[in-house]
């Protein structure tokens, strides 16, 4: 391992001699200057690891020496050490992001510990993280094993959501695939778990069920209507829990998060399917009952997601609150995004403000049909840096802090998430059967029994039956359906792409939190 390089900047480093020879005992290598003028132009020229500064020393003060260096090299850690506990002191110092605060007279120990946290932070959180998740490993894995419920499957889920980020600070590849597999046998018995329960849930006699996209609003959103204290209700299209977890931190700047926690996206995971579901308050078998004008199924010409305000309204009156103010609005593009930011401070007039932002699910289309965004959401871990990215800058971000000082409730959820495809299944229909890569529907369907959950009669899974004989099929894991002409060049234009419409943990199993303003 190559040895630590320290610069120690004191103009009375003659004093400092014991602490240094401490140092270089611990196998640190020190260089000492004795102003802050020197100190700048040895960091021009030498690598240096860590620099330890005096607050107060002639010529420039250990703050603008701080400045010098930042300017030269802004990752360089410093630590500033001052006899002046003074509070203006110590703000300036954090605020010029020094890394550590020291007050005279330090000892050598502390020294040393502020140094290992600063060099081997990153190497002992990885130790750290690797031997917590090995002992982990066997608790979730007796918990797979354990039969869980759809409670404990939620559990199970944010668990390895939760393992999924610590691995993260792990650069060990070997237990990065450990977790890989782990998280891949959570998706098969998952399947098993969806396949054998899914029917029951939806059925209209069921009396235990999770919450799922057509009892969302009824059970999480509305109970938070409040006299006189507007409700906001944001769905970011097509956000996994792990992206969530990667837009938490910036939420939390701004607002008070209450509760985190999940809901079953209704299959097929698919926009068309779950939003609606959501709005209407029901499951799409019955949307299409009571709104055969307005549902369209997917071989039918026409926008699929064009009445959510009006199935909003109308499941509004059946609950008995058709009399509350509402706002509806959907954000398909950055033009109606700054339009929201401008409008935000009106909508604190009514009592329910539904906001329904299509960002993340343009990401994942326009991810398969453009390579630059291939490279860019390659993988989760990119995936989730995007939408870090974009919602920081986003006018969703920006129109939020609009009303973060003001008496709000919120909820932020979405309709389905999206896995990453591997594995290309062939499946064969006549020219009626859907294009979408996680779910068919459609006559005479060929595929491997293995691959699918399959019905033959959609009515059992709540929805409609688009033309005599017509089953749905459900893609298992990481599988893409594809069909056998023009094979080859489908599956390696769709393999690594984030697609929706099926069954997986990370489609079905999707963030719903409550906040109010802080």
């Amino acid at each position: 391992m190559n040895v630590a390089k320290i610069l120690w900047v004191d103009d009375e480093i003659d004093s400092l001699n014991s602490q240094i020879m401490f140092l270089q005992n611990k196998g640190y290598e020190v260089a000492t200057k004795t102003n802050g003028f020197d100190a700048v132009e040895y960091v021009k020229e030498n690598i240096v690891d860590v620099v330890l500064m005096d607050e107060s020393m002639p010529g420039i003060t250990g703050l603008q020496t701080l400045q010098q260096i930042k300017e030269v090299n802004s990752t360089i850690p410093v630590v500033l050490i001052t006899k002046n506990e003074a509070e203006n002191i110590m703000d300036e110092a954090i605020g010029s992001q020094i890394s550590d605060y020291l007050i005279k007279p330090v000892n050598p120990n502390q020294v040393w510990l502020s140094l290992k946290k600063l060099i081997d932070n990153k190497r002992l959180v990885a130790e750290k993280t690797t031997t917590a998740y090995q002992q982990e490993f066997r608790s979730l894995f007796m918990a797979l094993n354990d039969n869980p419920n759809y409670t404990e499957w939620m559990d199970l889920y944010k668990k390895l959501v939760y393992w999924e980020l610590e691995m993260k600070k792990s650069d060990s590849p070997e237990m990065q695939e450990v977790f890989a597999t782990q998280k891949q046998e959570a998706n098969i018995e998952f399947f098993k778990f969806i396949s054998k329960n899914y029917s029951t849930w939806v059925n209209p006699k069921s009396t235990d069920a999770p919450i799922m996209s057509h009892t969302l609003l009824k059970y999480k959103v509305l109970p938070h209507l409040e006299k006189g204290t507007p409700l906001f209700f944001v769905l970011i299209d097509n956000l996994r829990f792990d992206q969530w977890k990667a837009i938490q931190p910036t939420f939390a700047e701004s607002f008070r998060i209450h509760e985190e926690e999940t809901f079953y996206a209704i299959l097929p995971t698919a926009t068309q399917y779950a939003r609606n579901a959501i709005f209407a308050g029901m499951l799409p078998i019955d949307i299409q009952k009571q709104f055969p004008e307005q549902w369209k199924n997917d071989d039918e010409e026409g926008g699929k997601n064009l009445h959510e305000e009006d199935f909003l309204r109308a499941q509004l009156k059946k609950l008995g609150k058709g009399d509350i103010k509402i706002s509806y609005t959907k954000i398909t593009n950055n033009h109606d995004g700054q339009k929201l930011v401008e409008s935000m401070h009106n909508l604190l007039q009514n009592d329910l403000n539904v906001i329904v932002y299509n960002f993340v699910d343009m990401l994942s289309h326009a991810r398969t049909e453009m390579e630059v965004l291939k490279e860019l959401a390659g993988d989760e871990t990119s995936y989730r840096s995007i939408t870090q990215s974009w919602f920081e800058h986003s006018p969703l971000h920006q129109a939020l802090k609009k009303i973060a000082d003001k008496k709000i409730n919120m909820v932020v959820a979405t309709d389905h998430g999206s896995t990453r495809v591997k594995t290309p299944a062939k499946i064969i229909g006549d020219k009626q059967t859907t294009a979408n890569l996680r779910y068919k529907h459609g006559r005479n369907l060929n595929y491997e029994a293995k691959d699918v959950l399959a019905f033959r009669d959609p009515k059992e899974a709540g929805l409609p039956v688009p033309n005599v004989n017509s089953s749905f099929v459900f893609a298992k894991g990481d599988i893409f359906l594809c069909y056998p002409n023009n094979y080859n060049h489908f599956v390696n234009y769709y393999k690594n792409t984030f697609q929706h419409g099926g069954i997986s943990l990370e489609e079905m199993i999707v963030p719903v939190v409550r906040m109010t303003n802080k």
